[in-house]
């Protein structure tokens, strides 16, 4: 008698499996909280991701940044790679999942007004805390409180690599 593998290997049973990838691709927004954040999804932006959509949301506590988030609208929150002003409420209508990339240190003031319009919307959202090899525990800390109260799934990345690992696995 055949195991149940090799039964579900024969030509017989091959005509049930699924001949195509999934039709409907996600659509993606990855977002910079920080300028550690910043220069990871820059990096990302440049290898060529069809349905990914990256944007920044630095705030003013940070060198470079826009301005207090937390007082914003989300009518001009973000902003495309380019520096054009972009709608978090667009975005994420848009959107079936968010990924926020941020560093240690607690610059990353603008998950609240993200994660609160991708909660009202029911879109999934991911953080990603990169840079952390070198970073306190204190500047860790600091960032998780910011970012664990609106990320279903919360990845504190020792490597960049993972976030371009999870991108590949979702198909972006």
């Amino acid at each position: 008698m055949l195991s149940e593998s090799a039964r579900m290997r024969s030509a017989a049973e091959a005509r049930f499996r699924v001949q195509a990838p999934n039709s409907t691709p996600r659509a993606i927004r990855v977002i910079a909280l920080d300028a550690a954040g910043e220069g990871v999804v820059r990096r990302l932006a440049g290898t060529g991701w069809k349905h990914a959509t990256f944007f920044t949301a630095a705030s003013r506590g940070e060198p470079g940044g826009r301005g207090d988030l937390s007082l914003a609208s989300a009518d001009d929150a973000l902003s495309d790679l380019a520096g054009q002003t972009r709608s978090v409420t667009n975005e994420v209508d848009s959107a079936d999942l968010v990924v926020l990339v941020a560093g240690p240190g607690g610059h990353a003031q603008a998950a609240s007004l993200i994660g609160q319009a991708c909660s009202l919307r029911r879109v999934m959202t991911t953080a990603f805390i990169v840079g952390v090899a070198s970073a306190s525990e204190k500047a860790l800390s600091e960032t998780l409180a910011q970012v664990r109260p609106w990320s279903l799934m919360v990845v504190i990345a020792d490597s960049d690599v993972y976030i371009d690992d999870m991108m590949t696995a979702l198909r972006a």
